[in-house]
C-alpha cells in the first residue's frame, strides 16, 4: 500500500504543479471565499498544523462554488424510520457527506487517494497537495468558461447577424413580389410591350436566320473561288510548262503552221473560258458583299430598337414609381384631414368630458370629505384599542420575563444536576476502578493457592 501511495503521489507531483502556501492562500481568499471567511483564512490554518474544520469549510466552499451544493446542506441526514437517536450522527454526517463529495470530485483534479484522514486529522504537506491541485482545476474551468463565453458571444452575434441577412431576404422577397406584379392600370401597356418584343423578336430571328445563310452562301462561295483560283493557278502553271515544252519542241521539230494554229486557238478559247469564269466569281462575291454590309445594317437597325425599348421601359418604370408617389402623397393628405376632423371632434369631446370631470371632482370631493370625517372616526376607535392592545402587550412582555427567569432558574437546577451526576459517575468509575484491581488482586491469590494445592498434591503423591 505504501508502494501504491507513493506512486500515486509522484504522478500527482507529475501533472499539476504544487503552489507555494501564500499563493494558495490568496487564490482562495479571492476566488472561494467570501465575506468574514476570505478575511480570517490565513497562512497558519494551513501550515504548521492545519485546522481540520478550516479546511472543511474550504472543500465545503469549494463544492458550492462548482455544484452550487451549500455548507448547510452536508448537514442534512436522511430521513428514515431505522435511524434511531439522530443526535449520535449530527457530526458524522457532515463528514461524510464531504468525503464523499470530494471522493467524486478530486479525481478531475487527479488526486487518486483522498482519505478521510485528510479530514479529520490533516498534515500540511498533503493538503497544499490537495489544495494546489485544485486551484489548478479551478484555473482551467476559469480559462474554460471565458473561452465559452466568447464563443455564446460570438455565437449571439453569428444568430443577430443571421436574423438580420433573414430580415432582409424577406423584405426582398416582399419587394421582387411588389415589383414582379404589374398594377391593373398598366397592364394593357404591359401587354403591348409583350407582343411589341415578341414581334420584333421574331423579326430578329428571322433576319438573324437570313444572315446566317448569307453567311453559309459567301462561305461557299469562297470556298468555289478558293478552288477556281486554285484551279488557275494550276492552269497557269499547265500553260507555262506547256509554252517551255512548246520552245523545246519548236527548237528540235519543225511542225505544221496549220496544227499550231489549231491548238493556239484552243489555248485563246481556255483563256477567254476562265477570264469568263472569274469575271463571274467577281460579280457574286460583289453581290455578297452587298448582302452581307445589308444584315450588318439590319442588326445595327434591331439594337436601335433594342435600345429604345429598354429606354421605354425605364421611362415606364419612372412614370410609375412617380404615380405611385402622387397616389402615397393623396392618401397621407386625405388621412391628414380625416385626422383632423377626428382631431376637431376629439376636442369637443375632450371639452365636454373635461366639464363632466370637473362636476364629477366637485362631487368627488364632498364625498372626500365626508369620508375623511368617518376615517378620523374611524382612527380615534382604532387608537383606542390599539391602547387597550399595548397595555395588554405589556402585560405579556411581563409574564414572558417572568417565564425566562423560571426557566433560567430551572436551567441553573439542570446545570447542579448535570454537576452532581458527572460528579457522582466519577466516583462510581473510581469504585468500580477499585473493584477492578481487588478483584484481579483476588484472581492472582486464587491462582497461587491453585498452584500450590497442586504443588502439594504432587508431593503427596510421590510421598505415597
Amino acid at each position: 500500500m505504501a508502494e501504491v501511495n507513493s506512486e500515486k503521489d509522484a504522478a500527482m507531483e507529475n501533472t499539476f504543479p504544487v503552489y507555494k502556501v501564500d499563493a494558495i492562500v490568496q487564490f482562495f481568499r479571492t476566488d472561494v471565499l467570501t465575506g468574514q471567511e476570505a478575511k480570517h483564512f490565513a497562512k497558519s490554518d494551513l501550515t504548521p498544523n492545519p485546522k481540520a474544520d478550516v479546511i472543511q469549510r474550504v472543500y465545503m466552499r469549494v463544492l458550492q462554488l462548482l455544484y452550487g451544493f451549500r455548507p448547510e446542506c452536508h448537514y442534512l441526514a436522511p430521513l428514515s424510520e431505522n435511524i434511531q437517536c439522530m443526535s449520535l450522527y449530527e457530526y458524522a454526517t457532515p463528514i461524510m457527506s464531504v468525503y464523499l463529495s470530494m471522493c467524486q470530485f478530486l479525481p478531475m483534479c487527479h488526486v487518486y487517494d483522498f482519505s478521510l484522514n485528510d479530514l479529520l486529522n490533516p498534515k500540511p504537506k498533503r493538503t497544499i497537495t490537495i489544495l494546489s491541485g485544485i486551484q489548478n482545476f479551478l484555473h482551467f474551468r476559469k480559462q474554460r468558461l471565458e473561452i465559452i463565453a466568447g464563443h455564446q458571444q460570438a455565437f449571439r452575434a453569428d444568430m443577430d447577424k443571421l436574423q438580420a441577412c433573414n430580415k432582409g431576404i424577406k423584405d426582398a422577397e416582399k419587394m421582387i413580389e411588389k415589383l414582379m406584379i404589374i398594377p391593373p392600370e398598366q397592364q394593357a401597356e404591359a401587354k403591348e410591350l409583350a407582343a411589341a418584343l415578341k414581334e420584333v423578336n421574331s423579326a430578329t430571328t428571322q433576319e438573324s436566320q437570313e444572315v446566317s445563310a448569307l453567311n453559309e452562301q459567301v462561305a461557299e462561295c469562297k470556298t468555289e473561288i478558293a478552288e477556281k483560283s486554285q484551279k488557275l493557278s494550276q492552269r497557269k502553271l499547265e500553260v507555262a510548262t506547256q509554252k517551255d515544252e512548246i520552245a523545246k519542241l519548236k527548237s528540235q521539230i519543225v511542225e505544221s503552221p496549220e496544227e499550231v494554229k489549231n491548238e493556239m486557238e484552243k489555248m485563246k478559247e481556255n483563256i477567254k473560258n476562265i477570264k469568263n469564269s472569274k469575271e463571274l466569281a467577281d460579280e457574286m462575291l460583289v453581290d455578297l458583299q452587298i448582302k452581307v454590309q445589308c444584315a450588318s445594317q439590319g442588326e445595327a437597325d434591331i439594337q436601335v430598337i433594342l435600345k429604345q425599348l429598354h429606354d421605354l421601359q425605364a421611362s415606364m418604370c419612372k412614370t410609375n414609381q412617380q404615380k405611385e408617389e402622387v397616389q402615397s402623397l393623396v392618401a397621407l393628405s386625405e388621412n391628414l384631414q380625416k385626422e383632423l376632423k377626428a382631431l376637431s371632434n376629439e376636442e369637443g369631446q375632450m371639452k365636454r368630458a373635461l366639464a363632466m370631470k370637473l362636476d364629477k371632482e366637485s362631487k368627488q370631493q364632498i364625498r372626500r370629505q365626508k369620508k375623511k370625517e368617518l376615517k378620523d372616526q374611524h382612527v380615534q376607535s382604532i387608537i383606542g384599542q390599539y391602547d387597550k392592545i399595548h397595555e395588554k402587550r405589556e402585560e405579556i412582555v411581563e409574564r414572558i420575563k417572568h417565564i425566562n427567569s423560571e426557566t433560567r432558574q430551572f436551567k441553573e437546577k439542570m446545570q447542579k444536576l448535570r454537576d452532581t451526576c458527572n460528579q457522582n459517575s466519577e466516583k462510581a468509575q473510581a469504585i468500580y476502578d477499585r473493584l477492578l484491581t481487588t478483584l484481579e488482586q483476588f484472581h492472582k491469590r486464587i491462582e497461587n493457592i491453585v498452584v500450590e494445592a497442586t504443588a502439594d498434591m504432587t508431593k503427596m503423591k510421590t510421598v505415597f
